[in-house]
């Protein structure tokens, strides 16, 4: 991989390892530390095997979350969501260690965790499969963008988005936050948001994906929305 990617992936480490144990006051919290291990872990492998099948796709990704051909309500969104996710890992920090507001049952944080690893396996096999699943929303003219409908997108049209409705409260529960479990439902929401107007963009402007929409009717979750 190339040496932009590891710094990348060093500072998103260094960035949440900073809001959990900040949050909790202390280093000696083992949910938090098994998240980063079997998160970054993940992310290193399907990193290692997108920047071999897919190496402008990481070049995409690494791009500032906020560019001149994106919709404004696409920025709007990120602005919220990114401000909403930093406060989330602090707090959750807080909540089960630092106050220790959350008792939860011993097995919850290992469902939790198994919903992060399912999570990230959609997320791994939705980028295998779509090499323009950029972080904003725009069409990618400049790189050839073309509709995908292999792999999770024969299912739904937006993976990404449905992973993230399982990764999201999983974290939660992985931490043992019912604090942070709450605060995932506005992230939640606008998810949903971004999942409605990103698909009226394509319907707008991707080649194909009205017809495309019309035989994968599902969004989200198969045979829900």
């Amino acid at each position: 991989m190339k040496t932009k990617v590891w710094i990348a992936i060093g500072a998103e480490f260094v960035i949440l390892a900073a809001l959990l144990f900040g949050g909790a006051g202390t280093l000696a919290w083992r949910a938090a530390w098994y998240f980063l291990i079997l998160f970054f872990g993940a992310a290193i492998l399907a990193t290692q095997k997108i920047a071999q099948d897919h190496p402008d796709l990481l070049d995409e990704r690494l791009k500032l979350p906020f560019q001149p051909d994106q919709p404004r309500w696409d920025k709007i969104f990120l602005a919220t969501f990114l401000s909403l996710f930093i406060i989330w890992f602090p707090v959750m920090g807080l909540d089960a260690v630092r106050f220790r507001w959350s008792v939860m049952p011993d097995w919850l944080p290992w469902i939790g965790a198994d919903g992060v690893a399912i999570a990230m396996w959609i997320s791994f096999r939705a980028f295998q499969a779509n090499p323009f699943a950029a972080s904003v929303v725009r069409i990618q003219t400049e790189r050839g963008h073309r509709l995908i409908s292999t792999g999770p997108y024969s299912y739904v049209r937006h993976p990404l988005y449905a992973a993230a409705l399982l990764f999201l409260p999983s974290i939660a529960l992985m931490l043992g936050s019912w604090v942070g479990l709450v605060m995932t439902i506005p992230m939640i929401g606008a998810l949903v948001v971004r999942t409605i107007l990103e698909d009226r963009e394509l319907h707008r402007a991707l080649f194909g994906y009205e017809a495309y929409a019309r035989h994968v009717r599902f969004r989200l979750l198969p045979f829900i929305w």
